[in-house]
């Protein structure tokens, strides 16, 4: 948000945006509850303890988790950053974006977001834990042709016209 406001991106929008640094979560949480503001963007641990105690806190989003692995992928290859199915099974945990897709010309380290999609119990990464799973694959190289109009075929008109 910082970098979208200075430069200039918000106010050429129209939009109105005040940014306030609370130090802590601990401070923007309670903002948030208050409706102090309209969100806040932080690390929540306690956020749980606090949804314990009754305060109406619905969801918490962890932005990215960064498992401490850096890679460099070779020319013509791609990694793809997939969920463990039994995380989603067992826990309501997935990769938000699957598959992550990372090229080749990406240098640095992995992250992960995750979505827990139980509302009703939190769930704690732990250092260790086996969060999600890559996949390295042979990608081709495409070339485009732009083209006056396309092949005819029987699918139909898409969006569940090939069959069930």
């Amino acid at each position: 948000m910082n970098v979208a406001r200075t430069k200039g991106f918000i106010r050429d929008e129209g939009l109105d945006l005040e940014v306030t640094d609370f130090g802590s979560g601990a401070k923007g949480l309670q903002a948030l509850i208050g409706r102090n503001v309209d969100m806040t963007i932080g690390v929540y641990e306690h956020t749980i303890r606090m949804q314990a105690k009754g305060m109406d806190i619905r969801s918490v989003v962890l932005h990215s988790n960064a498992p401490g692995i850096a890679i460099a992928i070779p020319k013509g290859y791609a990694g793809f950053v997939l969920p463990r199915s039994g995380n989603a099974l067992k826990h309501g945990l997935s990769a938000a974006n699957s598959p992550g897709l990372i090229d080749s010309l990406y240098r640095g380290e992995l992250k992960v977001i995750l979505l827990n999609t139980d509302p009703t119990r939190p769930y704690h990464v732990h250092r260790g834990d086996r969060i999600a799973q890559l996949v390295i694959q042979k990608v081709e190289e495409v070339r485009w042709v732009e083209v006056d109009e396309l092949d005819a075929n029987d699918r139909g008109g898409g969006f569940g016209h090939s069959g069930r």
